[in-house]
């Protein structure tokens, strides 16, 4: 499984509103620039999580995007099966009923089905809460006139 920008970038808006949101609103022009993302690109993103009602929106002047969410009960499965196409390890898992023609032989299944359960099962267990308290050493700093790139 490999988690798709789509979903560092909804991880990475979802710590921010965490420091800097949860009871006030902020307005999307704010977190793109923080987050140096496209303010098109992070609409989508943004959609998504008010649908899965990890956040709200509020329109207007003082609208913005806010958690909806404690962080101490959010957790980084939640965000990303609300943005990722897929969770699972195959493809094969993706439905929930598998529609593989080869599932009642298929010597590999328990393994993969065993690796699903447990990145869900790992990633349940990262609540937001916890990058709240990981504040990383090279913090603003910067390499050859750009940010570092880091895994969020």
């Amino acid at each position: 499984m490999r988690i798709s920008t789509k979903g560092r970038y909804a991880l990475r808006v979802m710590i921010d509103l965490a420091k800097n949101g949860r009871d006030d609103y902020v307005k999307l022009q704010e977190l793109a620039e923080r987050q140096q993302i496209s303010e098109k690109y992070l609409e989508g993103i943004l959609g998504a999580l008010v649908r899965g009602k990890l956040l709200a929106g509020a329109r207007g002047k003082a609208g913005g995007y806010r958690l909806n969410c404690e962080p101490s009960t959010c957790s980084v499965w939640q965000i990303l099966s609300l943005v990722e196409t897929s969770m699972s390890p195959v493809a094969c898992l993706d439905d929930s009923e598998n529609s593989c023609e080869r599932a009642d032989i298929c010597v590999t299944l328990p393994v993969w089905k065993e690796l699903n359960s447990m990145i869900r099962s790992y990633l349940e267990g990262i609540k937001l809460e916890q990058f709240l308290r990981n504040e990383p050493e090279n913090k603003g700093r910067v390499l050859h006139g750009k940010p570092l790139k880091c895994g969020l």
